[in-house]
């Protein structure tokens, strides 16, 4: 099992340093008004701060825990940045936050959602500083909130359809929150924020389902393999147990 969870990571490592130049769904640099990039990142605000006092608990009760949350971090930078094309030359990718969100609990993630999308603003042209605000708000809040909520539902019916369940509908969730933003900031001149957000959702749908699906069934992968290799090491998972 050891060996196992050393080849995923060096997978995962091999993916992360493989280039991609494609300009991806995060919302990019300039494209919110002034306006709504303030709004999204006074509400995400609370969230960041209550996810490193959330952070700075676990890691005092069990220091352990910094080198797998490390790990969620690099598992959400690699999976946000494998962009696949989509319609009208868009892209679509996965966000890697709901596993994060069942491990740790979902105001941590807004912490990791923010240091991934910093460094994917800054390094991979990917998303922007002016609207990190909205990009956090809908891949590192919401979609872990939904996430994490459909994880504690259903896992004491099925644990793997709960993990399953749980990291397709918060990738799903993700967009639709990120078309309602793009909606707000960019009505329609006919039909307005209902006529864009159709539009939006539309343009996303034929591939960020059959992603969200491909997200849910590597995070029972992966979630599996954290578990094994956490329990041959004689830790424990608080969240998970």
């Amino acid at each position: 099992m050891k060996k196992r969870f050393i080849l995923c990571m060096a997978l995962l490592s091999v993916m992360l340093l493989s280039p991609n130049y494609i300009f991806g769904m995060h919302i990019m640099e300039g494209f919110l008004p002034v306006g709504w990039a303030i709004f999204w990142t006074v509400v995400s605000l609370p969230f960041v701060v209550m996810g490193i006092r959330t952070i700075s608990k676990t890691f005092n009760k069990n220091p352990n825990q910094k080198l797998l949350f490390a790990l969620v971090t690099a598992f959400v930078f690699i999976l946000s940045a494998l962009k696949m094309p989509s319609v009208t030359g868009s892209t679509s990718h996965p966000t890697g936050t709901g596993l994060g969100a069942i491990l740790f609990g979902p105001l941590p993630m807004a912490v990791s959602g923010l240091i991934v999308l910093l460094f994917q603003a800054l390094l991979l042209a990917h998303g922007g500083i002016s609207t990190l605000g909205a990009n956090v708000f809908s891949m590192a809040i919401v979609g872990p909130f939904a996430a994490y909520f459909t994880y504690k539902l259903l896992k004491s019916t099925n644990k793997k359809l709960a993990v399953f369940l749980a990291a397709a509908l918060g990738d799903l969730v993700t967009y639709m929150v990120t078309s309602v933003q793009l909606a707000l900031a960019h009505p329609d001149a006919v039909s307005g924020v209902m006529g864009s957000l159709t539009k939006f959702l539309s343009i996303f749908a034929v591939t960020q389902i059959p992603l969200a699906i491909a997200e849910g069934i590597l995070s029972v992968i992966v979630f599996e393999l954290i578990v094994n290799y956490q329990k041959e090491g004689g830790y424990q998972l608080e969240r998970i147990n």
